[in-house]
């Protein structure tokens, strides 16, 4: 991973809202959770949680899955595999 890609998915982690959010779909596991669902659970207006999911889709941290007429976010296991990965890569090597 390179720090800029780093960089991006901190950032978009970095609001409370958003942060809070993923912190639910990890907790709802591989199958996600359906945006009804979230918005009840999160108490938030539904343009404000589009507006944290489109950020979170554009990073990569969540994946959308369609299904029929209802969408499914679901978090990028991976993508935290790798991000905790980068970050600690270099742990204990000393200067």
């Amino acid at each position: 991973m390179k720090q800029k890609q780093a960089a991006q998915i901190l950032h978009a982690l970095g609001h409370e809202a958003r942060l809070e959010l993923f912190r639910v779909l990890v907790k709802a596991g591989p199958k996600g959770m359906n945006i009804g669902d979230m918005r009840q659970l999160l108490n938030m207006p539904a343009s404000t949680l589009a507006h944290h999911i489109s950020a979170l889709v554009k990073a990569n941290i969540i994946i959308q899955n369609v299904q029929g007429r209802e969408t499914f976010n679901i978090a990028n296991f991976n993508l935290v595999e790798q991000i905790a990965d980068y970050l600690f890569n270099d742990c204990c090597k000393g200067n």
